[in-house]
Formats: structure tokens, sequence, C-alpha cells
């Protein structure tokens, strides 16, 4: 599936440049792409229930143009304990960030606050439900040139810099010395349960949702910056049923070898399968295309 939104998108206007509804069906797997007009940036998508008997990732692409400011919105979305987290998440995260009356000016408090905002609406909504199912989320958001990625819980995000493996994100796993901290100076503790556990329970230390946990469990982002130059080939974004059996740097191997992000990720979702993960893979692969910026960027008196 080819989407093409345009440039003429509406001031402040989301816009979708992938399905109505990303979420795998019956048959377990789902893929697709989509060029911006101005063939700057073009994405690909793969989606695979795998060996799990339901599917609980989700993902969002959107598209905006705010203030003559062209943005572009990618994530990942793991849910576990059931889906519904997971599916809040890509109902309504990007859409509270563009909202965000800071988004632009100051882009990291923006995402920092909506990612806490989001939690909170969200445990709100389910308040009256027995469920208490949490989510993580990987998102990048190409403002202009510059490139911000959030992270909480264990999916991940690496970027292929020169043609080498460079993570943008650390997965919040309980045993990691600051978490555990963390973790404990609030009360928490942190078990040994067939992996480290936040109160013997949960295997990531940071998750949208899990009420129960909440006190421990915090949907703070971590963010990183990166400024987007010739050197940055393209972008990963991954459920951790990819990053469970291909590491880092296999991944940005074996996305170099497809010209189109599509195939790339599709790529990646299977060879994550063909080496036994366990896990429903979702994965995003972004690339941008510098050639044509630099062509676009060329002072007209210098094309002659």
């Amino acid at each position: 599936m080819m989407v093409d939104t345009g440039a003429s998108a509406e001031h402040g206007a989301v816009v979708n440049v992938s399905s109505e509804r990303e979420h795998v069906g019956d048959g377990g797997y789902a893929s697709g792409g989509w060029k911006s007009e101005d063939g700057k940036l073009s994405y690909g998508f793969s989606s695979f229930r795998g060996k799990r008997a339901s599917m609980e990732d989700f993902f969002d692409v959107k598209s905006t143009i705010i203030d003559g400011m062209s943005v572009s919105l990618f994530g990942i979305f793991d849910g576990h304990g059931g889906s519904r987290a997971a599916e809040y998440l890509k109902e309504h995260l990007f859409e509270n960030l563009t909202k965000h009356p800071l988004f632009l000016t100051d882009t990291k408090l923006a995402i920092s606050e909506t990612y806490q905002k989001t939690d909170a609406d969200f445990l709100e909504a389910e308040r009256y439900t027995f469920r208490d199912d949490g989510s993580t989320a990987s998102t990048a958001v190409l403002v202009g040139s510059h490139l911000y990625v959030a992270n909480v819980g264990d999916s991940r995000a690496v970027v292929s810099v020169a043609g080498k493996a460079v993570a943008l994100s650390d997965d919040h796993k309980p045993n990691r010395s600051d978490e555990r901290k963390r973790i404990e100076n609030a009360g928490g503790v942190v078990l040994w349960a067939g992996t480290w556990r936040v109160g013997g329970v949960l295997a990531m230390s940071r998750a949208f949702g899990n009420r129960l946990l909440k006190q421990y469990v915090v949907a703070e982002p971590e963010i990183q910056e990166q400024e987007v130059n010739e050197e940055l080939e393209f972008l990963v974004l991954a459920s951790d049923g990819l990053w469970d059996a291909v590491p880092n740097e296999d991944a940005i191997s074996l996305a170099r070898l497809e010209e189109e992000p599509e195939a790339a990720a599709r790529k990646l979702t299977e060879t994550a399968y063909s080496r036994g993960s366990a896990d429903n893979i979702t994965c995003i692969v972004v690339r941008f295309h510098h050639e044509k910026m630099d062509v676009d960027s060329t002072p007209a008196d210098d094309q002659n």
C-alpha cells in the first residue's frame, strides 16, 4: 500500500499516511509504505502476529504541516496484558502531541508532557474496567531537520549513521542500575522471576498503563535529538519481538540491502521470525533522501 499525503495539508491538520487500522487482522501479517510528495522521506512497515495467539502490537504514522513546518510522526506501541493500552496510544498520542502549545518551540518538553498526560488520560478512561494492561511507546518525531526519539519501555529506535548502527533509545529494564534505583527509591522492588521484574511481575521498568504498578512503572520518556544530515541514512523503530532476535548492527546491515523501506521492514520482520522470535513483531523503517533535500535546498543561481 502506497499513500501520498501531498504537501498541501491544512494548517495543523494531522493526516494519516498509513491504513486506517494498522493492527494485524486474522491473517496475522500486514505491510505497506508511503513516500512524501516532495520525495524527501519514505517509510515502510511490517507487522506480524508471529507465534503469539493474539496481536498486541499497534503502530501509527502521521504527517502534518504546522506553521509552515513539515512534521512527520512514527510510533511503535507494544501492548502487554492486553491490547487496549497500545490501541489507545495509536488513537491519541500523536493527536495530543501536535495540539501541545509548545510543540514547535520546545518539542522535547511537549513530548514529555504529552506522554505523561496521555498515560493519565488512559488510566482515567480505564478506571472502571477490570483490565490492567500496559504498553511501550517508541516514537520518532521529525520537525523540519530535527529528529526527536522518545522511548518508554523496551521497544527500540536505531539509526544508520554512515552505515553504522546508533541506538537512540535505551531499553527500560528493571535491572538497569538507574532504573532499579528509581524503583527502589519509590518503595518498589525488583525481583528475579525468570527475568528481572518490577514487583516480580513486569519485565520492563517504564510503561503506559499498568495501574497497579504505576508508582514505580512510570510513563516519563527518555528523549534524544538527532540532526538530520547527509550521514543519517535511515531509522528503524521496532517492538522487542524484533530486537530479541536481531541485534542493532544486524538490523542496520539487513535494512541497507534493500532499496525500498517497505522491503527492508519485511526483511527485518521475516529475519526475526526465522531466528526464533516468539513475540509479535512490528517494524517501521524511515529513509531520508538527502539527494532530494540537497537539490531542493540549492539556490536557484547555483543550478545553472
